[in-house]
């Protein structure tokens, strides 16, 4: 926050001082502003600058123009099954088609962006990779999604190019299955940052939405228990298909070869993965992943409830900082006072 984020880092040393540079806790001060039109206004400026600076650099690596006034959708980690990056170009799609339906309908503007390597080895993820840019190349060719949605797909994504990505984040996509993240600290460093979170109920998103309050994060999919009652009695991802006729249409265009002409049979085994095993349940998560979805394109409309409610992501990632994991571990391991009390007589 202080070093890639200076636009925020100077204007919340304005309003609370500078403690918070060496304890992080001081942050939770920041409630007290969160509901503030003068501060919000402040907040989206800070945000707008860095958005116009990501902008920049976006132009640079790929030559794309995007619109800062957009939302920046934004998902970059490992590119894994696991972490979804799937989900979210299946709701990209689903975006496109409600717009080729009705080029008439009110959504909010949005720039997707995504950061990621795969493993050498890994063919499901490449084609993942390869998928993301084949929509972001009929999306900008198309006249019709002009200037309301936009797919970017960041080269050799590494932290200095992050030092320009999370600043500028209006939303971290955090949306891995339940019970498979461990507990990484990406989405800690997005909503340190002022970026609001959707995230599914699994790892350190937990931790997040209680230290914010759950109702700062949108939520959304099945958690551990609802998933392991599934799984005990059998999952069928094509159940969840035959009641969407939306996430057909998606499917079907992208395993028809729709979106890798010269190629038709470049997706087929993605899309026959979702439907025989679909081991991160997407079929499952993908409606109330939609939803969570145009929750969000409400509430950014609102601009004085986004910046409140980014503001409150901000102002509870305090108790994340290591200095206070480091002074737990002093206190509750290698301190004496947390030997027994022979150990400690011992020890003495």
């Amino acid at each position: 926050l202080l070093v890639c984020n200076p636009n925020l880092a100077d204007l919340i040393t304005r309003v609370i001082g500078n403690a918070w540079i060496t304890n992080l806790e001081y942050l939770r001060e920041l409630e007290a502003f969160a509901d503030q039109p003068d501060f919000q206004n402040d907040f989206l400026s800070a945000k707008r600058k860095n958005k116009e600076r990501l902008a920049k650099t976006i132009r640079q690596l790929t030559g794309e123009i995007v619109d800062p006034l957009s939302l920046f959708d934004v998902q970059i980690k490992r590119l894994h099954e696991y972490k979804r990056q799937l989900l979210n170009a299946l709701h990209i799609l689903f975006l496109y088609y409600k717009i080729k339906n009705n080029p008439e309908l009110n959504l909010t503007p949005r720039t997707f962006i995504f950061g990621a390597k795969a493993a050498p080895s890994y063919t499901i993820a490449k084609h993942i990779i390869k998928l993301i840019t084949s929509l972001a190349d009929r999306i900008h060719a198309d006249r019709d999604v002009k200037g309301r949605l936009k797919v970017i797909f960041l080269p050799d994504y590494r932290v200095s190019l992050a030092e320009i990505i999370v600043p500028a984040a209006d939303l971290s996509e955090q949306i891995s299955t339940a019970g498979t993240e461990a507990s990484g600290t990406g989405n800690m460093k997005f909503a340190l940052n002022g970026a609001c979170t959707l995230g599914t109920w699994d790892g350190a998103n937990i931790e997040m939405a209680e230290a914010m309050g759950v109702a700062q994060m949108f939520t959304f999919g099945l958690r551990t228990e609802a998933i392991a009652d599934l799984q005990r009695v059998g999952y069928d991802p094509r159940l969840y298909v035959e009641q969407n006729r939306a996430l057909q249409r998606v499917l079907r265009a992208i395993a028809s070869g729709e979106f890798s002409p010269g190629e038709p049979a470049r997706y087929v085994g993605l899309i026959d993965g979702l439907l025989q095993r679909d081991s991160y349940l997407l079929m499952a998560d993908f409606a109330g992943y939609v939803d969570a979805q145009l929750e969000v394109d409400h509430c950014y409309r609102d601009r004085s409830a986004w910046a409140e409610r980014a503001l409150r992501n901000v102002a509870g990632m305090g108790r994340f900082s290591t200095d206070r994991t480091i002074a737990e571990y002093v206190d509750r391991v290698w301190s004496v006072a947390s030997l027994s009390e022979d150990a400690a007589q011992a020890y003495a």
